[in-house]
């Protein structure tokens, strides 16, 4: 037994249970509108906010995401709409020294391509390397490299317009209503079934069986891109019980206007 606490208590004190030793400066989104053959140039500011230097790797990944909550972050280039083979970063490795800020420069050669319209995109993850890992650099000479580790990494989306270019369009997938900690909710799915970035307002309105607005209750507004979907909720708690018809709406801002329309029942 008493191996066994003495094995625990030796384990706890060299674990190092959070890495998260710099901090990405500025938005996670970095967008742009752009033409055919067109180049242009960006900085990711890293700020390291501990005591120690933080090593720091920085890579290229695809993305895509769904309703479900499941992430997908590929190879670069792997998807039809992906950017990541545009893109060349430097540098790919840096040391940032303690209380101070380090840069990442991207460059990003559109292709000469006249039939790109849409929106292309892809992520570039920043990633601390901890100084138990096998790619770290620092010498550590008589410490034992065993513990736990959670790597706090950041990922920022680099996305290209190409202009107005690119159809719009959006699809109404799966829809629930149903109770959670007291609330009644109503949920339901939008995929973005067209060729551009969209990032519409969403609301739902709801309205008596004999046509009385009841009100309008908003979603919060998310990105989707391309081929993915997200999951809006909307609290439906305070609405008295009954049939309603329920109309979704999701505004792009411009012409692009989608909705559906559902019967609830609230009981």
């Amino acid at each position: 037994m008493k191996k066994i606490i003495f094995f625990l208590l030796f384990f706890i004190i060299l674990a190092d249970f959070s890495f998260a030793c710099v901090s990405v400066i500025g938005g996670l989104s970095r967008e742009k509108n752009v033409k055919p053959g067109e180049k242009f140039e960006g900085i990711i500011y890293l700020k390291n906010n501990g005591e120690s230097s933080c090593q720091v790797k920085v890579k290229q990944t695809d993305y895509l995401f769904y309703a479900d909550g499941k992430n997908i972050y590929g190879e670069p280039g792997g998807i039809s709409r992906s950017n990541a083979r545009w893109i060349s970063l430097s540098p790919v490795r840096l040391t940032v020294p303690p209380k101070e800020t380090a840069s990442v420069y991207y460059i990003v050669q559109v292709p000469e391509n006249p039939d790109l319209k849409g929106s292309y995109w892809s992520m570039v993850m920043v990633e601390p390397i901890p100084e138990t890992s096998p790619e770290s650099t620092k010498e550590e000479k008589g410490k034992v490299k065993v513990g736990i580790q959670t790597i706090v990494r950041y990922g920022i989306q680099i996305v290209t317009n190409f202009s107005d270019a690119g159809e719009r369009k959006i699809r109404f997938l799966d829809k629930k209503l149903f109770s959670q900690d007291k609330k009644r909710l109503f949920e339901f799915d939008i995929e973005n079934t067209g060729e551009r970035s969209l990032s519409p307002v969403v609301w739902v309105e709801l309205y008596s069986k004999d046509g009385m607005n009841i009100g309008r209750f908003e979603s919060s507004k998310l990105r989707i891109y391309p081929g993915c979907s997200v999951r809006h909720k909307v609290d439906l708690t305070d609405v008295p019980k009954g049939k309603y018809k329920a109309l979704v709406v999701a505004d792009s801002g411009d012409e692009n206007v989608f909705g559906a329309q559902y019967d609830l029942e609230m009981e």
